[in-house]
């Protein structure tokens, strides 16, 4: 079985997800550490629960996801993965970071695109890959049905859903994606998003205002 540790970083609170098994290899998605305390928090959890980090994935490239992404490429030699329809906004993100009063090194090395269909695999276990763009072009979720989880990024939030106001983002795409690929999950499943607090896709179809079931 996998365990799902998430860690809070950035002046924009963002949860970062360190996903892993009983041997400790370990799954780091979308570090968001961006002060050098942050940093070191990160690296201090990895070590204190003896994990080994296999794969970095990015679920969607703002910037508030991806400030991580070069120390964990230069602290543990991982390469980057995300979804293809993401390049652009993985390019842009260093802008958005000036814009944003919150300048940051983008990840220089190499990139590996994934799409839906495919798995992340970590020992034994495998996460689904969910496209589910609208807050991002190229947004994915995780899904572990053997856990019964699913890491959404910043698609769908307790009684929220992420903006859509922001190039590349488009409400309609976003609805559908949650209609069709997390609302079609079991009710039980947990959704653990880029921002805020767990909840549930039970609990969201009940109570989303933004996205209601029916």
């Amino acid at each position: 079985m996998l365990t799902v540790q998430s860690l809070l970083f950035s002046p924009v609170q963002e949860n970062t997800y360190l996903v892993y098994n009983e041997a400790g290899d370990t799954l780091i998605i979308d570090p968001g550490c961006y002060f050098p305390e942050e940093r070191k928090t990160l690296e201090e959890k990895i070590k204190s629960k003896g994990l080994k980090p296999i794969q970095l994935v990015n679920t969607h490239c703002h910037l508030d996801h991806v400030f991580g992404n070069k120390f964990v490429h230069q602290t543990w030699g991982l390469e980057l993965y995300f979804h293809e329809n993401e390049q652009k906004v993985f390019d842009y993100a260093p802008t958005a970071g000036d814009l944003w009063n919150l300048p940051f090194e983008n990840y220089q090395g190499p990139v590996h695109h994934v799409k839906e269909g495919q798995y992340l695999q970590i020992g034994e276990d495998q996460l689904q890959i969910l496209h589910t763009p609208g807050h991002s072009p190229g947004s994915i979720s995780f899904y572990y049905q053997k856990g019964g989880w699913v890491i959404s990024g910043d698609v769908l939030f307790r009684e929220s859903v992420g903006r859509t106001d922001l190039p590349g983002s488009d409400f309609a795409t976003l609805e559908q994606s949650i209609r069709t690929k997390l609302y079609t999950l079991p009710d039980h499943t947990h959704v653990y998003s880029g921002h805020g607090m767990p909840t549930t896709i039970g609990y969201e179809k009940a109570n989303n205002p933004f996205v209601p079931a029916g």
